[in-house]
């Protein structure tokens, strides 16, 4: 089952994060924020653009939002999450990250 995220870059719904059923990730700007005059990428390894960018991993930004050390520890003993779903940490721990991008989950 594939799971998806809004990404939201100041309170701008920017794209969409999906990890597809086979374990891949997808992401893809939102073609009304990439008409924006103002629109920033949410990271410089993800410049805007039309085209989906794919990885084998979650990409690396989006993995940096992911806390760490005791807080990591608390978050998924809290959620009761793997360590290594990192897919899944994200969702439960970064709707309210520090800095311009949000992460909600929906499906």
């Amino acid at each position: 089952m594939a799971r998806k995220a809004k990404i939201f870059m100041f309170e701008e719904l920017a794209g969409l994060l999906e990890e597809t059923d086979e374990g891949s990730y997808l992401f893809i700007y939102n073609k009304n924020y990439l008409k924006i005059k103002s629109s920033q990428p949410v990271s410089l390894t993800l410049p805007l653009q039309i085209e989906p960018y794919h990885s084998k991993i979650l990409f690396p930004f989006f993995d940096g939002l992911i806390p760490e050390g005791w807080l990591l520890n608390l978050s998924v003993k809290n959620w009761k999450i793997n360590l290594n779903d990192r897919m899944g940490i994200l969702l439960k721990t970064c709707e309210d990250c520090i800095g311009a991008v949000r992460v909600i989950e929906y499906e």
